[in-house]
């Protein structure tokens, strides 16, 4: 008979042998020290460090308007929404902040799923389904839970060069002209820092009569004049048909969301029973999420503070000769190439400074493109971010053997 117990070991063996086994950090968050942070070391004792690879990239996980709205969502209605959207769920909450949702991207409706992930799984995968035949055009970037929806579509699918306007002109010139199209793309891609040029997809899609499915999580509340991600920036939301966020990241919570016309919406909602069949998100969460997009959808100070931050350090590595991937946007990236060189890395940076960034291995990127992905948040002070360079440019010029495979991207 089968040692399960051993085959599960072993791979677990793999993974330490390529240097990509994962180990989690425990922190406790401190309210009002944010990026500060409680670590939980494995031996019992705990210090604070700064974490430099947080996705609350304006702070408003510890906003008091956000605070102030869970506390009185619980003193209100309690903990948990009592069901799934269908059977009791659907409470003022959700309703409330979906019609937020629908103004910020200025659509006419919106549906909240319980994370980022099921939105997009369930959205891509509802739409592909109900269109017949229909050819998906998909980044090769992409996130894995667009790939898995696009997957579960069950529909012929073509992988473009990531953000290659020309290779997906092709793949769309070379399709059916009778056969719905979807073009699913993100704004940033985290990994990369990079921006995908919206606009001219959007013209691909009108040539080739493609709907548009963008993905902004990592974009919401970061861009665009209201918080409406990389489409509101650049005056293109009229132009995309799905827009896909998330309340995990710049808005400091947890759930994610789609917008659209009101048909698409209603279909989704509808049809997924990644919708379906899940619980609703809770009023606390619901409420804090509405208090944080209510609030970056006229306060300007926190994108103001991200872009001053972001740009003291990349400029700040620059000058310490210390090279990055050159994204546009906020995320920036250190490519390392080696799994076990990154781990080792950050394992120091931890263990001698204080200073925790997760290594970034594959799966989630390439073999040989391992990578530490740098998140400057509006809440880092210069101070922070003078010491990671010192730190990180010391770290290069006494070790560069250790570290040789660092290379420009």
């Amino acid at each position: 008979m089968m040692n399960y117990r051993k085959f599960f070991d072993d791979r677990l063996a793999d993974l330490r042998q390529e240097g990509r086994y994962r180990t989690f950090a425990t922190l406790e968050r401190i309210v009002g020290k944010f990026p500060t942070a409680l670590y939980h070391a494995p031996d019992g004792s705990s210090r604070e460090v700064t974490v430099w690879c947080n996705n609350d990239y304006l702070g408003m996980g510890q906003h008091p308007k956000v605070l102030s709205a869970m506390h009185e969502s619980i003193d209100r209605s309690g903990a948990g929404a009592g069901g799934t959207r269908n059977i009791s769920g659907t409470t003022k909450y959700v309703v409330d902040l979906e019609d937020s949702l629908a103004d910020l991207h200025r659509k006419e409706g919106a549906l909240v799923f319980p994370s980022g992930y099921t939105a997009n799984e369930g959205a891509l995968s509802t739409i592909i389904k109900l269109l017949p035949e229909c050819a998906v055009f998909s980044d090769e970037l992409n996130h894995a839970s667009m790939i898995h929806g696009i997957r579960e579509g069950k529909s012929q699918k073509f992988i473009y060069r990531h953000n290659d306007l020309e290779h997906l002109e092709t793949l769309l010139k070379n399709a059916p002209v009778n056969v719905p199209k979807l073009i699913a793309f993100e704004s940033v891609y985290s990994m990369e820092g990079d921006i995908a040029p919206i606009e001219q997809i959007c013209d691909l899609a009108d040539k080739y009569g493609a709907l548009t499915y963008l993905d902004e999580v990592h974009a919401v509340g970061v861009y665009g004049p209201r918080g409406g991600g990389v489409a509101d920036e650049r005056g293109l939301l009229d132009r995309i048909d799905i827009l896909e966020g998330t309340f995990g990241k710049a808005y400091g919570l947890m759930g994610g969301f789609i917008t659209a016309n009101a048909s698409i919406i209603d279909a989704v909602r509808s049809y997924s029973g990644n919708f379906i069949f899940t619980t609703s998100l809770p009023p606390v969460l619901c409420a804090g999420a509405l208090a944080s997009v209510e609030h970056l959808k006229t306060s300007q100070i926190e994108r103001m503070q991200i872009r001053k931050n972001v740009a003291l350090l990349k400029s700040s590595l620059d000058a310490a000769g210390l090279q990055f991937m050159k994204g546009q946007s906020h995320i920036t990236p250190l490519l390392v190439g080696d799994s076990v060189c990154c781990k080792a890395i950050t394992d120091w940076l931890m263990d001698a400074h204080n200073i925790y960034v997760q290594p970034i291995n594959y799966p989630t990127v390439p073999r040989g493109t391992e990578r530490m992905r740098l998140t400057a948040t509006a809440a880092h002070k210069p101070e922070h971010i003078h010491k990671l360079v010192s730190v990180l440019q010391s770290l290069w010029e006494e070790n560069h053997g250790f570290i040789q495979n660092m290379r420009v991207a």
